[in-house]
């Protein structure tokens, strides 16, 4: 069962330690799926990636104050199986991290989470991941080019940018003029 919009803008006001963190992440969800929707293929489940992208991001709810970035993935995870959901829609929060991290990446940086895959494997994973490079819930709130993207994620390994470019010709680029003008974030 896929949850409703509804549904999940109610899992992340209970999740929400404040109203701002909540309207902080609820925007960048509902960002990442209006990139998405410019850019959805036929052939992939709409309402899966709809629900992938207003669920990617519960876990930084969860996040305590000392707690790296990187462990929301796993956070969220936990959070969408101890609500019930299945693992079609836990997986897009533990799955969508940078361009995708391996059992190598966790290693070789130290990552604080369990040693294993965490890379997108399906259509639907992949656009949401993907969708996801393209806004910053930074302060302030901004859109990422391409070009921004790439330089960025280089510096966690040689193969990222490659990664990144893989879906790239995959799914296309959004526009992210019309995306800036409607919510009103600056491109960089």
């Amino acid at each position: 069962m896929i949850p409703s919009e509804k549904q999940i803008r109610e899992m992340h006001r209970q999740a929400a330690p404040t109203r701002e963190a909540f309207e902080s992440v609820w925007t960048h969800c509902r960002i990442v799926w209006a990139i998405a929707s410019q850019l959805l293929p036929p052939d992939v489940d709409g309402d899966l990636v709809r629900a992938g992208c207003l669920l990617h991001d519960i876990g930084v709810h969860r996040l305590a104050p000392d707690d790296p970035y990187v462990r929301h993935g796993i956070l969220g995870d936990e959070l969408l199986r101890d609500l019930g959901l299945p693992d079609a829609l836990c997986r897009f929060c533990s799955h969508h991290t940078g361009v995708g991290i391996t059992a190598a990446d966790v290693r070789e940086q130290g990552l604080p989470m369990p040693v294993a895959d965490y890379l997108a494997e399906t259509p639907e994973e992949r656009l949401v991941m993907y969708a996801d490079k393209y806004h910053s819930k930074s302060t302030p709130p901004s859109f990422v080019t391409s070009d921004t993207f790439t330089a960025a994620v280089s510096r966690f390994g040689a193969d990222k940018p490659a990664r990144f470019t893989a879906l790239t010709r995959e799914f296309g680029e959004p526009n992210l003029t019309s995306l800036s003008r409607d919510f009103g974030h600056s491109v960089r």
